[in-house]
């Protein structure tokens, strides 16, 4: 039986098979028993495997009111009467007593978690949780108030020593928050309840419709990989933002430090998003002990004229730098990039001989006069934030590139102004592989007089038998023409040999 099948009557999880025990045709089997090696030597990923946390997830394509579990979540409004699809199978299947009980709650807030009795259900329970009303403008606060949907249900089936409990997706679609955004924040969110308080719950069933299975098979993998290397495969499709150690969102430029419960601090965090939504204005709440003080940000535009005039402070000039920075991560985080992935121009690979991480770019493959080259840009930010934080090294394959592949020295340059420090600091190398006569002159123009620092990390690298003095074969993935091309321009190319002077 197919294990996303939805039955027409009562099913008990213990009958679902969980994560663990379900993969796709010509997939590598979980279950396998020979032993694994992390592939590459490349970084582990933030969600590693772990077959125990994978085991306790299941996926369902059904009703989750037709689930036979210690509790069941149903997605509604503050005042618990919202008519969805969800809501109404499961107050249809649990029968008059519950609207009884509903009212007897007196609504629910968003982002709350409220019990009551399953009644005719086969779950003994219903968790009621209210999802928020998504406003591109309001994204952070959003992200916030369904991230607590998720940690606030897991915390009453903690507190009530439930076993298993049974997710609808809570972002109904008449509260339009994207799907694809949603399913992150709800798969990160249970990982890290199941890493801390994991011997507390045997099954968690995510419940989904035809539309929501495909987005979350497709993500499931990086969050609950179920072998080493469909963690390797999953850990460059991870978005920038990952949350806190609980799965909570982190908004960085904003400085949101709250400590000894300063008091209302939902209502200061509202206030500061909307002064910058709708003023332009950047605030920064920090709480010191039990004072709170709201420090305030010079003028922008007066900032700006100081730096034209030079009278900005350096340390003035990189907190700049960094507030900037920090607005592309945002965005490159709330972006639907997915063309630009689908491009497959910049993946992770394995490690150099000196165990650095090796990122490859593949100039053939983007269409420069074709794309949004800022949604690029975007892309390379959002893939490269977390794997900067320690060194790395670049493989660019100029192969059989034309005009229709060349960055122009504009676009590198805005690239190399907007990153971070820490993308300069721990790059330790570029290989420049397949290098043309005008592609050399226009390097050395861009690494002499457009950029600083970055000279004498760019490596010519003629040959791929050259590239195997920094990085053995085994741990580069290399698109078919490139090797085909170097076979025909080289020969043979073996994985050893003597180091090039060139490297």
């Amino acid at each position: 039986m197919d294990p996303l099948g939805a039955p027409s009557q009562f099913v008990d999880v213990d009958t679902l098979p969980s994560w663990m025990d379900w993969f796709e045709p010509g997939e590598l089997d979980p279950r396998d028993p020979s032993p694994e090696s992390f592939p590459g030597g490349c970084l582990r990923s933030p969600f590693p495997c772990n077959k125990v946390v994978s085991g306790k997830v299941v996926l369902w394509k059904g009703d989750v009111a037709l689930l036979n579990c210690t509790a069941i979540v149903n997605t509604s409004n503050e005042s618990l009467t919202d008519k969805n699809p969800v809501s109404e199978n499961i107050c249809a299947l649990a029968g008059p007593d519950l609207l009884e009980d509903l009212q007897k709650l007196k609504g629910c807030r968003t982002g709350e978690a409220k019990l009551t009795k399953g009644f005719n259900l086969a779950a003994r329970f219903i968790i009621h949780t209210v999802g928020p009303k998504y406003k591109s403008r309001y994204r952070t606060a959003a992200e916030s108030s369904l991230y607590s949907c998720y940690w606030n249900v897991l915390q009453l089936t903690k507190e009530q020593a439930m076993s298993s409990v049974g997710f609808c997706v809570i972002n109904s679609a008449k509260r339009g928050y994207p799907l694809e955004d949603a399913t992150h924040i709800a798969l990160r969110t249970v990982r890290r309840f199941l890493e801390a308080h994991g011997d507390t719950i045997e099954k968690v069933v995510f419940a989904v419709s035809d539309l929501e299975e495909a987005t979350y098979r497709k993500l499931l993998p990086l969050y609950f990989p179920r072998s080493l290397e469909e963690e390797a495969r999953s850990l460059p499709l991870l978005p920038a933002d990952i949350g806190n150690a609980q799965g909570e969102p982190v908004v960085p430029e904003r400085q949101i430090r709250i400590s000894e419960k300063p008091g209302a601090p939902e209502d200061l965090r509202a206030a500061a998003e909307e002064d910058e939504e709708e003023d332009g204005l950047e605030v920064g709440l920090s709480f010191v002990g039990s004072h709170a003080f709201a420090r305030m940000e010079e003028d922008v535009d007066k900032q700006r004229r100081l730096v034209l005039q030079g009278q900005l402070s350096e340390a003035a000039l990189q907190k700049q730098h960094q507030r900037n920075y920090n607005r592309w991560l945002c965005q490159a985080r709330a972006e639907d990039l997915s063309d630009i992935a689908s491009l497959k121009a910049l993946y992770q690979t394995g490690v150099d001989n000196c165990g650095r991480t090796v990122m490859v770019v593949v100039g053939r493959n983007i269409p420069v006069t074709l794309i949004d080259m800022d949604k690029a840009l975007l892309y390379f930010i959002h893939v490269m934030d977390h794997i900067v934080v320690k060194e790395y090294v670049l493989v660019y394959f100029h192969t059989l590139t034309s005009d229709y592949n060349r960055l122009d020295s504009d676009f590198l340059k805005k690239l190399y102004d907007v990153v971070d420090a820490k993308y300069k600091r721990n790059l330790k190398a570029v290989y420049f592989v397949h290098p043309t006569f005008r592609s050399k002159v226009a390097t050395w123009f861009f690494t002499t007089f457009s950029v600083s620092g970055l000279k004498d990390k760019v490596h010519q690298v003629e040959s791929l038998h050259q590239l195997f003095a920094a990085i053995a074969p085994e741990q580069i993935d290399f698109p078919p023409f490139v090797l085909e091309y170097d076979a025909r321009e080289n020969g043979p190319c073996y994985s050893s040999g003597p180091p090039s002077p060139d490297l």
